[in-house]
């Protein structure tokens, strides 16, 4: 592994905000100012690629990478927020359902967030 792709799983490991990889750059930046969006994107492709981070893609938003630990996901439908959210693992249940077994699953819960809710409260007044 690189010194870059150790450096980037250890940024996306630390990390429970979903950072885009343009937010994974500038926080790499700081470690080795002189690498290139690049070398973040084809890193963040070979580590999602060998399983040692989730990418969260959201219709509409830019791919966020997340540590790999099972959990599932929050969504805002208004402005794309992620919140983790651990409903344990549920990949018996959904076999069960499914009637076929299957290699993992990503499972995002559409919701409206508090910020969007008083806004759009704001706006109807």
């Amino acid at each position: 592994m690189t010194k870059y792709a150790k450096k980037i799983l250890e940024i996306v490991e630390s990390s429970y905000s979903h950072m885009t990889a343009e937010q994974v750059f500038e926080e790499l930046r700081k470690t080795y100012p002189t690498v290139v969006l690049a070398t973040v994107y084809n890193n963040l492709n070979r580590l999602w690629e060998t399983h040692r981070i989730r990418r969260v893609s959201v219709e509409g938003l830019p791919d966020r990478y997340d540590r790999i630990q099972r959990h599932d996901h929050f969504v805002c439908e208004k402005c794309g927020r992620l919140l983790d959210v651990d409903l344990g693992d549920l990949t018996a249940q959904l076999e069960q359902k499914a009637g076929i077994p299957f290699l993992s699953y990503d499972l995002k819960l559409l919701y409206v967030c508090e910020d969007c809710k008083r806004n759009s409260q704001q706006k109807g007044m």
